[in-house]
């Protein structure tokens, strides 16, 4: 059978297997709406099904950026980034008086605006009445992006004109030019880079909403069409491209009209810039005229070439509109069984819901693809960081582990990229990037950061990962095959990076930098030392699950590793008290993440109220525009040192600033507007799965290793249909008759 008729017949059996009726109204809690108030700060969301995204924007009829799923433009002397690929989402409509989408946002001329997310549906719908040139159109566009069907997408557009005549219609496919300046960044210092971006009459300073600081160099990278033609008669677009030096891709779409509609005139716009269809057609007054736009998406490895493309849009299209929703709606329903309830706050629950729905719009299945640190976007150039080892992947394990194993996959998928990289700092085993390219696992940090290679915890964290996975679907068989060679590759590393100090009987790891990352050459960074001890520790309980031998130094360095300590204090020490504490940076302090879930370093309750105050001092005195990865790391300490209250008040800190309108899209640091961060995201989601739970993923399985908190305010949290080990649970946190705060499993 032909790929394209496999891929149709596939679409017909997922439209069949999703079919459902229609569903009740969502809850307020999965329901972000922006009004005309929101115009002048509009900061776009995006939909995404984990393969390929597009941008949202006010008038929901603009044409986006969009992406697709570790898709890297390689520009000589540059870093890989996300090429733009062609978007898809547009059509635009002119009354007679002007076109919408070029039409100024004005509550006047957008008169009873409303724009909404559905994160249940995840659907964006947005309706108002165009009031322009003394004519006026109701008009309502819903746009989705298939979770039951990957490849596929769809814009509705209904008008309603409020006049009798001629309209204009065109449903372009916009082909992105090249991003103009392009610096060589790849060779940049940072000096450089500044300077470069300054003599480009940009600046990297912290912009009003909705610039980010970083647009000067986090721009898109570049799609070159190949070959793009149309349809005018059979109403169809088709494209094929290619990534700058990257992966081929293909892109079509299918257009459908109202049945009757007075056609004047149809044509196929062919330029350097945009592919489209272009219609004028009469309309009578107070008929309501509705147009679907139908879109299919392929890349290398993952779909066909351009007319297979065209037959998945062709098959989306027969299927109609309804029936695709109805499935894309039934699958992202199905996902919506595994979620974090809250009793008693309505606006946490919101957040908790716009980041898992962040979370999953960009996960995948069956895949060894990791999350982009900003998602299917440009941010920090779409590499994969620590960021999906240790924030998105815990989050999702327990709701969603079949979403959180291809972040596993990827480094092991990419464990030869790893093993080039230790041989070229002098180290074994395997030595994985702090920025890695998605697609192919290679280095791409930036030249201007190249002193990040010293951060190497990263290493650890991903056999953490590891680890973590297998304690909690106890596959043995995918240890053996995929789990043990990245634990065993990063404990070699160890055993090759640490420095014994023979006077102290101790190892030591030398030259790191730490998490809080203004100290970038430091001896002794005490989250390094206990992650690395913690791999090590991984790296020999995993031998004799597996059968293998354990090197006899991996117990040996751990056993004997160094993390410092202040006796006189009770507490631990970012590094060695050698190198001065005294800089203004994110954070103010890393000590917070001793306690992060995945690493839980063992310490006495006093030691770990004791870094708890100081990092909260610290933060005071040394910190400046917190990271929000540290502060959505806060509730989870507070929870540890058994204060609710105080765990309940991070929480809604993590409100304030850095979820921006409408959609609660978080961003870096309050001021700073660096979006669509998922480590924010997973790092709040953490903290109601691990955090006030007091849960833990251990040897012993999912244990209390804390007694749970639950704000005053509230009456309960329960995380609903978690799997572990092949079970689910109900787990809720809610108060007993006497008032005191118990933990309850429920099988389900």
């Amino acid at each position: 059978m032909k790929l394209r008729n496999l891929s149709i017949t596939c679409l017909s059996l997922i439209v069949a297997a999703f079919a459902a009726p229609a569903f009740a109204d969502s809850e307020p809690g999965f329901l972000l709406t922006g009004t005309a108030k929101d115009f002048d700060t509009y900061f776009p969301s995006y939909l995404a099904n984990g393969y390929f995204s597009t941008m949202t924007s006010a008038r929901g009829t603009e044409g986006n950026m969009a992406y697709m799923v570790a898709f890297m433009d390689y520009a000589k002397d540059d870093i890989a980034r996300p090429a733009a690929i062609p978007g898809w989402s547009e059509i635009d409509y002119n009354p007679g008086g002007g076109w919408l989408n070029s039409t100024r946002l004005a509550p006047q001329i957008f008169a009873d605006y409303t724009q909404t997310l559905n994160m249940h549906d995840a659907t964006l719908t947005t309706s108002y009445r165009f009031v322009y040139a003394n004519k006026s159109t109701d008009v309502k566009v819903t746009t989705f992006v298939s979770q039951a069907a990957n490849h596929l997408a769809a814009t509705h557009l209904s008008i309603t004109p409020q006049f009798d005549g001629s309209v204009q219609l065109t449903f372009p496919i916009r082909l992105w030019s090249e991003h103009a300046p392009r610096f060589p960044i790849g060779k940049m210092t940072g000096d450089e880079m500044i300077a470069a971006v300054i003599a480009s009459g940009q600046t990297l300073d912290n912009k009003p909403i909705p610039m980010s600081d970083r647009d000067a160099v986090w721009y898109h990278g570049v799609t070159h069409v190949s070959g793009a033609d149309g349809d005018a008669k059979d109403l169809t677009l088709w494209l094929d491209g290619r990534a700058e030096q990257g992966l081929s891709m293909a892109e079509a779409a299918a257009i459908s009209l109202p049945p009757g509609l007075n056609i004047e005139d149809m044509k196929l716009e062919k330029g350097a810039y945009k592919l489209s269809l272009n219609l004028t057609a009469k309309v009578e007054k107070g008929k309501t005229y509705t147009f679907t736009k139908y879109i299919a998406m392929s890349r290398e490895n993952w779909g066909g070439d351009a007319k297979a493309t065209l037959d998945l849009a062709k098959a989306a299209r027969a299927t109609g509109f309804d029936k695709l929703l109805a499935a894309h709606q039934a699958a992202w329903h199905e996902l919506w069984k595994s979620d974090i309830l809250v009793d008693g706050d309505a606006n946490v629950q919101k957040a908790i819901h716009s980041d898992l729905y962040y979370l999953l719009s960009n996960t995948t299945v069956g895949t060894a693809w990791p999350m982009g640190a900003c998602a299917l976007t440009p941010n920090y150039a779409g590499h994969a960081f620590w960021d999906s080892d240790s924030w998105v992947f815990p989050s999702l394990l327990l709701l969603h582990p079949e979403r959180a194993k291809p972040i596993v996959m990827f480094r092991q998928r990419t464990m030869q990229p790893a093993r080039a990289r230790a041989k070229q700092y002098g180290v074994e085993g395997t030595m994985y990037p702090w920025e890695s390219d998605p697609e192919t696992g290679v280095d791409h940090t930036p030249h201007f950061a190249y002193e990040v290679y010293r951060e190497i915890h990263v290493n650890a964290d991903i056999a953490i990962a590891q680890w973590q996975y297998y304690l909690a679907s106890d596959d043995k068989t995918w240890l053996k095959q995929y789990g043990w060679p990245v634990i065993s590759g990063v404990a070699q590393f160890w055993v090759s990076r640490v420095t014994y100090d023979k006077d102290h009987d101790r190892y030591e790891i030398h030259h790191v930098t730490s998490p809080d990352e203004a100290y970038n050459d430091v001896p002794n960074d005490s989250f390094t030392n206990a992650a690395a001890r913690k791999a090590l520790n991984i790296a020999v309980a995993a031998a004799k699950i597996v059968d293998e031998k354990a090197d006899p130094k991996w117990a040996d360095v751990a056993g004997k590793m160094y993390i410092p300590f202040k006796e006189s204090e009770q507490r631990h020490l970012d590094f060695d008290e050698s190198v001065p504490h005294d800089k203004i940076t994110w954070m103010g302090s890393s000590l917070a993440w001793l306690m992060y879930p995945n690493l839980d370093l063992p310490m006495s309750p006093q030691v770990r109220k004791n870094d708890f105050d100081f990092q909260l001092n610290e933060l005071k005195v040394h910190g400046d525009d917190p990271n929000e990865m540290m502060m959505v790391m806060l509730a989870v300490a507070a929870a540890e040192v058994g204060d609710a209250k105080a765990a309940g008040e991070w929480i809604q800190r993590n409100l304030v600033g850095f979820l921006k309108p409408p959609f609660n899209v978080r961003t870096e640091t309050v001021a700073n507007n660096a979006g669509y961060i998922l480590a924010t995201s997973a790092g709040f989601v953490q903290s109601f799965v691990y955090g006030l739970t007091g849960l833990r993923i251990d040897d012993n399985g999912l244990t209390e290793a804390y007694a749970p908190a639950l704000p005053p305010e509230w009456k309960s949290l329960t995380l609903k249909h978690i799997s572990f080990r092949g079970k689910h649970y109900d787990i809720t946190v809610a108060r007993d008759a006497n008032g005191k705060t118990k933990l309850t499993r429920k099988a389900v």
